[in-house]
């Protein structure tokens, strides 16, 4: 039997491997679904004299979508963005993420701005807080400032209509 074991474990190992070789990485599970959202106030791109805080949204369903203008994939779903926001179905937050070269307000100057507010997290705290792993990285946030769900990477077309679309259905947005 002692001659097996290393067989064994090999095969274990193989088939844990296996399986990691089919998850998607777009889909890793967040702690924060169906808790609160982590609370935070931070200025505005452009406007530091005001600020935004998820109890600004209170009542509402919302997207918090976290961006930088460095970032590629980011600049891949801006026009989906402001379509989305055009729409006007869903108010959506950007998150402006580690701009540390403060690129975010000239961007959206130019290209236009889905965001309803744009607050700065230069040192990526409230980042940390939601569990950021890269961006973009997009939340949805229930009435009562419950986080619903979380989607990894650019919203496009067909995102928007089979993941964002029958969420947004089931909370009543």
């Amino acid at each position: 039997m002692k001659r097996w074991l290393p067989l064994l474990a090999f095969l274990v190992l193989v088939g844990f491997f296996a399986k990691g070789l089919f998850l998607n990485p777009r889909e890793v599970p967040s702690p924060l679904i169906d808790r609160p959202a982590p609370a935070f106030k931070l200025p505005l791109v452009g406007n530091d004299a005001a600020s935004f805080s998820p109890a600004d949204m209170r009542g509402k369903v919302w997207l918090l979508n976290v961006w930088a203008p460095w970032c590629v994939s980011c600049r891949q779903e801006h026009p989906v963005l402001m379509q989305i926001a055009q729409g006007g179905r869903v108010p959506i937050v950007g998150l402006n993420w580690k701009d540390r070269d403060r690129e975010a307000a000239m961007l959206l100057a130019r290209a236009g701005s889905p965001y309803l507010a744009v607050p700065e997290d230069l040192d990526g705290r409230v980042g940390i807080d939601y569990g950021v792993t890269g961006t973009p990285e997009t939340y949805v946030i229930d009435r009562e400032g419950i986080v619903r769900m979380k989607h990894i990477g650019p919203i496009s077309p067909d995102v928007w209509k089979e993941k964002f679309e029958p969420k947004l259905k089931e909370l009543g947005a």
